[in-house]
């Protein structure tokens, strides 16, 4: 169905794709390639969000090269969009463009799309076919993906461990357990999420900036951090520089007068508070996630937090991938990975599938997902 060449030319829409990664949140990363008597004409990849879309950047790049694309194949990783949102439908563009072919990696989960593109291409006679490198669109897009067909984001859980898993010291210490190397990957992971989520005991403990500093992005990413009783320091580099991205405090009760205080004074900074509370006085995590999902179109989310918000998180399944990085060396006493509680029985364990390992200079990474 598909020729060598057909293979090598989406394999080049999927690399303009990874050119989104940083970039198109909350939107899908789209890459197209436009190739005409077997040479490319055209390539473009999808913008920030109410920039132009991929095939809109591939119709305009031919247009400036001087290529008509009239007779063409289009190759694209995603379904093109067929409705109005924040820019007008992609499907509309192509069409007007009178190519011979659309080939499209993968249909678009989303319920204002989910064929409508491929139904109006075809209806317009222009020979469409889908799925050519599908699981390697769709890994792209893990989060949109997860956002339209499960209302939740996906949710990716990075910790630096010793060999023998530990995180910290047991006062807390754990300014480097890995190399630089393995700490710029990880800001590769945080680039591409929609936020970083960390909890008051990590801020409290390490400090963290949380933003992204190792890998060249045009967005900083959002903060959040979970503080059920708003005890985060004013002082943390965290609410520094709101300006570059927003910060948001989760916390889990907001009916108090010191609680509304408290949560004036950030507001004052420009930082938002919102309260999700469950049965016992925490942060409603799932019910959080969800509305992550549901009201703030987060895709992907990078959590980077102790041993007990990781516990609490793994707990309550509200992980999907875990990545892990692995320094070689034995730190002996100190303080775990995640406070996952007693098991009774192994039949309890939880079961993951590693899907990717690499090195970074000493260190290992392993990323796993939910079996």
């Amino acid at each position: 169905m598909y020729s060598a060449l057909d293979h090598q030319l989406m394999g080049e829409a999927l690399a303009e794709a990874q050119k989104s990664l940083y970039l198109s949140n909350p939107n899908p990363r789209v890459g197209c390639v436009i190739a005409k008597d077997g040479k490319v004409i055209g390539r473009g990849f999808t913008q920030a969000v109410g920039k132009a879309h991929a095939e809109v950047q591939a119709l305009a790049d031919a247009k400036v090269l001087g290529h008509a694309v009239a007779g063409s194949t289009i190759y694209v990783t995603l379904e093109p969009c067929s409705h109005t949102g924040r820019t007008p439908p992609c499907v509309d563009a192509l069409i007007a463009a009178k190519p011979s072919k659309v080939i499209v990696a993968m249909s678009d989960p989303n319920p204002l799309v989910a064929g409508k593109g491929l139904e109006k291409l075809r209806a317009a006679s222009i020979e469409v076919q889908c799925g050519l490198l599908e699981s390697e669109a769709q890994q792209i897009n893990r989060g949109f993906i997860s956002r339209m067909t499960r209302s939740l984001p996906w949710v990716r859980m990075k910790i630096a461990a010793s060999l023998d898993g530990k995180t910290a010291l047991p006062d807390g210490r754990s300014q480097w357990i890995t190399g630089p190397l393995a700490r710029a990957d990880g800001h590769h992971w945080r680039a591409q999420a929609c936020a970083i989520v960390t909890g008051v005991g990590t801020v409290k403990e390490d400090d963290p900036t949380l933003n992204v500093r190792e890998v060249e992005t045009q967005r900083q990413t959002v903060r959040i951090m979970i503080d059920s009783k708003l005890e985060t320091p004013p002082t943390a580099k965290m609410l520094q520089n709101t300006e570059q991205s927003g910060v948001l405090i989760l916390c889990a009760d907001l009916t108090n007068l010191g609680m509304q205080a408290k949560a004036k004074a950030f507001e004052a900074r420009g930082i938002e508070v919102i309260a999700m509370a469950n049965a016992f006085g925490k942060v409603d995590l799932p019910s959080l996630f969800s509305y992550f999902a549901k009201e703030r179109e987060m895709n992907e989310l990078h959590i980077e937090a102790g041993f007990k918000l990781n516990g609490s998180m793994l707990r309550e399944d509200c992980v999907d991938e875990l990545l892990l990085y692995y320094a070689p060396f034995l730190m002996g006493d100190g303080i775990g990975m995640a406070n996952v509680g007693l098991l009774n029985d192994l039949s309890q364990r939880q079961h993951w599938q590693m899907i990717d390992q690499a090195v970074f200079g000493p260190d290992l990474r392993l990323r796993l997902i939910k079996n």
